[in-house]
């Protein structure tokens, strides 16, 4: 009778002890059952994106430089937003608004978000809290909608939509719409109460990559009510249209 070699036995031992385990974590619905092609990857990596939509120079009466952007960092599911928009007229900044918010997906296309507003600017600055929702409405038109409530008890709210036309894969129209809403009179700050300003704009881009565009368009703003009134006491006018130019970018 022949007797095997002491390394065939060790190893067979061996292959017996290690595949145990494994034969039950299947059983047993463990990671091995969940994932058949390995362990589970892990994606709650931190991503960020920074996206300038407006850097343009506005030329006609009462030219401007106007800006609007926003910057994100974070996972999938939980992000710190940074918004920032605002006008500069005669080497006054006017209309400055910085943000900093949390969002969170609440559907597949929409999010929610909520933090602090700043009204900084040439004018007294005034804080608010936020509140709102930010995402694609069907045909994805991109769109949101943003609550406020001032350090003094002042209501606001912003309504903004714009949409990407494709004529070609590198040239884009985009039309534009913001709105604000306010429920007092604020005079320190040039804003009546009801609908105090509107800004839309029809923007041509040329992306000469996806991260780089520059554009042409026309631009038309116009002040409502009490806000108007107090623009022309300034000496300012209510409405404005304006050819304007500028540069799209991201990163």
């Amino acid at each position: 009778m022949k007797t095997l070699p002491l390394a065939v036995v060790f190893a067979g031992l061996t292959s017996l002890l290690f595949a145990a385990p494994a034969q039950a974590q299947m059983t047993m619905g463990g990671p091995s059952a969940a994932a058949p092609f390995g362990a589970p990857v892990d994606d709650e990596h931190v991503f960020y994106h920074l996206l300038l939509d407006q850097l343009e120079g506005r030329f006609g009466r009462d030219g401007s430089f106007r800006w609007e952007g926003e910057g994100w960092a974070g996972t999938d599911m939980n992000r710190v937003v940074l918004k920032t928009e605002g006008t500069v007229t005669k080497g006054v900044m006017e209309e400055g608004d910085q943000e900093i918010l949390y969002a969170r997906p609440i559907s597949t296309y929409f999010n929610v978000q909520g933090g602090l507003r700043y009204d900084l600017d040439s004018a007294p600055g005034r804080g608010w809290a936020a509140f709102g929702i930010e995402g694609l409405a069907p045909l994805f038109f991109h769109v949101s909608a943003t609550g406020y409530v001032s350090d003094r008890g002042h209501l606001a709210g912003k309504l903004e939509g714009n949409y990407d036309l494709l004529l070609t894969q590198t040239l884009i129209l985009q039309p534009q719409i913001e709105m604000n809403f306010y429920s007092k009179d604020d005079p320190r700050r040039m804003i009546g109460a009801g609908l105090a300003d509107l800004d839309t704009g029809l923007r041509l881009r040329y992306e000469i990559t996806r991260k780089l565009a520059p554009y042409i368009g026309v631009t038309y703003e116009n002040k409502f009510g009490d806000t108007a009134r107090l623009a022309r006491l300034a000496g300012d006018h209510a409405s404005n249209l304006r050819f304007s130019a500028g540069v799209r970018v991201w990163f």
